[in-house]
């Protein structure tokens, strides 16, 4: 672990039991989890990412990054991926922060500082980044405000900007600034990502994607691959497998019932594409995970 992060640590298991809480403080979550030899899928959303001990490995189509608590993640959009989270080397659970952008706070801190010429870059929305000695003590202070919740109210706000203009600062302030330009390629990505998440259960039209993006159909397909790692299709098909496979934990429906409800006309369709990308049919897929948590 990074010693430095230490006092971080200690804040977040006083104030977190295992799994995701949703803290006081607005956009801040906190995972707690044990390492598993399981590959677990994901929606990341846009956001960033503090790891505070232990690991993760995530796979973006055939693109795979780790990260540590010497590193922080920033995701410049919803992205379905499959993750496996680590312990650390003393067995501790893995443990992380993370912060959901918002894109107005982004673009008015944008705007206040040194504009910096740039040239749109193409590459996965995904960046990996060293932690720094500031970025760690801002996050040390937002965090210390789940002991002083009467705080968060006045004092929030103030240090979300303060680490989010930390953030612009770092090495990878190039991607936070393509988030907050309302005419850039990787906006126009955004707003077609946020069509196919918001009707992931309906019938894909290109062409529709393509007057909500403001791209012709070439470079449309062009940038969502190399933002996303996928296609439009593959994007929304990985979308409706991961919610059918929270529609399956639930208990409450039947297989067939699942495939429907996220969108597939055919179940045998469904049972096929949900067994090449878990490895497993839907049923027997159920069967494993209740046997390996104990219900």
């Amino acid at each position: 672990m990074n010693n430095s992060l230490a006092p971080h640590l200690d804040i977040v298991l006083r104030h977190a039991p295992p799994g995701l809480t949703c803290t006081r403080i607005p956009r801040v979550d906190i995972c707690i989890g044990k390492g598993s030899t399981d590959k677990t899928p994901c929606l990341y959303r846009s956001m960033v990412c503090f790891i505070l001990q232990g690991s993760k490995r995530i796979a973006i189509n055939e693109k795979f990054l780790s990260y540590d608590s010497e590193q922080y993640l920033i995701s410049a959009l919803d992205l379905p991926l499959i993750g496996q989270i680590f312990d650390d080397e003393g067995g501790q659970p893995y443990a992380a922060i993370s912060l959901v952008i918002d894109p107005a706070i982004l673009a008015e801190l944008a705007a206040s500082i040194t504009p910096i010429y740039e040239r749109e870059q193409n590459g996965i929305g995904v960046m990996i980044n060293p932690m720094t000695t500031p970025i760690s003590d801002t996050l040390l202070r937002l965090l210390s405000l789940l002991d002083t919740p009467e705080d968060i109210p006045v004092l929030g706000p103030m240090l979300e900007r303060e680490l989010l203009y930390r953030l612009l600062q770092g090495p990878q302030g190039r991607l936070l600034r393509q988030i907050a330009q309302p005419d850039g390629a990787l906006s126009s990505i955004r707003r077609a990502v946020a069509w196919i998440r918001d009707n992931y259960n309906t019938r894909l039209h290109i062409e529709a994607l393509c007057v909500i993006s403001g791209m012709s159909r070439a470079s449309l397909h062009r940038h969502f691959l190399s933002m996303t790692g996928l296609s439009p299709v593959q994007y929304q098909k990985q979308l409706r497998l991961q919610e059918a496979r929270q529609l399956l934990l639930s208990g409450e429906h039947r297989a067939s019932d699942v495939a429907f409800l996220v969108g597939y006309e055919s179940a045998s369709q469904f049972s096929r594409e949900y067994l090449r990308q878990f490895g497993a049919p839907p049923a027997r897929n159920m069967r494993e995970i209740r046997q390996a948590i104990g219900t």
